[in-house]
């Protein structure tokens, strides 16, 4: 079976000697520009720097970013998962694969994808694995539906994606979660680095003030709700919560969405459920591939087990005090006070 992992490494190196130069030069201009914005040490093993769209990034992140502004080509049948970090970006990677390729693996004696690569692989970031390392791939060979993730604002998107009409899955989560789940990542990601972790205070006073990783959770997630609200057709919301509550029901919403509703037959054969127990957490956290694998993003290879920790909802009781957890929801509140239907 063919899939994103390894046909996106195809189209990665097929480049001329003169397309690389060219690629170096475009990543090379885009960095040192990037190194005039303001910069912040955040708490980020990486020093974070403010885009002129008002979201911050470490070099790499912004730079892919803005080489997919210029370079991706959306097609109507893209499939396009959109998150704000540590949201369930992972769970609904493998849910999206496998929903999507389902039927090239029903009758297969092999392993399944999912259980040799990491969700990471087979649904590739396009700012910090597709336009990566002087990459500028050219995509053009890649079946449809091509399936991609970012963790890019909405305002800040390539404009491909939007006029093209491909479909838009986003997920967010209970910023309270969020942060929680964010801070043992980056710790970890610092651990590993030999960097001294940061605070929980000092984590949460920087999310508050959105400095972080794409800027502003809430503003994030206002960006993708409203486009929800104008084009429901094209972007679908989810929330982990709902996810974790109602997997099957939201399963099926998902398929619809992308055109590859299941079948009665599926249904009542089985299909859903076995779905949801490859994707499921501990399924997934329990693979060889995922506890000691590694996966480049942003130009460094991350191990795979930093992206499976708890996966539960409302983590963050057994970690903040109540005065940081009234902050939060005093901001979420203020932010979302006048979008009805926008709770978690």
């Amino acid at each position: 079976m063919a899939y994103s992992h390894l046909l996106l490494s195809q189209c990665l190196n097929s480049p001329t000697k003169e397309e690389e130069e060219s690629h170096r030069r475009t990543y090379q201009n885009l960095t040192q520009l990037v190194s005039t914005f303001p910069r912040l040490r955040g708490d980020n093993p990486r020093n974070l720097y403010r885009h002129r769209d008002g979201w911050y990034a470490s070099i790499p992140m912004m730079v892919g970013a803005m080489v997919a502004q210029q370079h991706f080509k959306a097609r109507p049948s893209d499939l396009i998962l959109a998150s704000y970090p540590k949201s369930g970006t992972t769970w609904l990677k493998a849910l999206l694969f496998a929903t999507v390729h389902r039927k090239s693996n029903a009758n297969s004696t092999a392993p399944h994808p999912l259980e040799t690569h990491s969700p990471h692989q087979c649904v590739p970031f396009l700012e910090s694995e597709v336009y990566t390392n002087d990459r500028i791939p050219n995509l053009d060979s890649l079946p449809s539906p091509r399936l991609f993730a970012t963790h890019i604002p909405f305002g800040s998107l390539p404009e491909s994606i939007p006029v093209s009409n491909c479909k838009i899955i986003y997920i967010c989560r209970d910023p309270k979660d969020n942060i929680i789940s964010w801070w043992h990542f980056i710790n970890n990601l610092k651990v590993k680095a030999n960097m001294e972790p940061s605070s929980l205070e000092e984590t949460i006073e920087l999310f508050c003030n959105g400095v972080h990783s794409f800027g502003s959770l809430w503003d994030h997630v206002l960006g993708y709700w409203k486009e929800h609200l104008q084009r429901p057709h094209q972007v679908l919301f989810l929330t982990y919560e709902g996810l974790s509550q109602d997997p099957h029901g939201n399963l099926k919403r998902l398929a619809d969405f992308i055109g590859c509703p299941f079948s009665a037959d599926e249904d009542k054969g089985g299909v859903l459920d076995g779905i949801l127990k490859l994707c499921g957490f501990e399924n997934l956290k329990s693979l060889g591939v995922n506890n000691s694998g590694r996966t480049e993003i942003g130009g460094s290879a991350v191990q795979n087990s930093v992206f499976f920790r708890h996966g539960e909802v409302k983590d963050w009781v057994n970690h903040l005090t109540p005065e940081m957890a009234r902050r939060i929801d005093e901001i979420t509140k203020n932010k979302f006070q006048d979008q009805a239907g926008l709770t978690f």
